[in-house]
């Protein structure tokens, strides 16, 4: 079965190695036929800390990690989080040594 993906946008990142993700859909009322927009937050886990407020993620599916989190980061601002790590100069520099 087919790992589900979603892309919403980064509203907390208070907590370490969590993020809160605000995930926006637009559903057809089943009466009424006209679209409504759907909302829900989501904890995704972010292990190096990436993700700031207002950032817009991809998050994927995955095993538990807690109690509430199931998913994790795995795009950040359109680039696959191995490359944004690397474009970050403070994680550049850990990463030299």
């Amino acid at each position: 079965m087919p790992r589900r993906v979603l892309t919403g946008r980064v509203t907390s990142d208070k907590m370490d190695k969590t993020i809160t993700v605000l995930v926006n859909r637009r559903v057809m009322h089943p009466l009424y036929k006209k679209f409504i927009r759907r909302s829900k937050n989501y904890a995704a886990h972010d292990e190096a800390n990436l993700c700031k407020e207002g950032d817009l993620v991809r998050i994927e599916e995955c095993r538990p990690i807690s109690k509430r989190k199931t998913w994790v980061v795995v795009e950040l601002n359109g680039q696959p989080l191995g490359a944004a790590a690397a474009a970050t100069p403070e994680h550049a520099a850990a990463a030299q040594g």
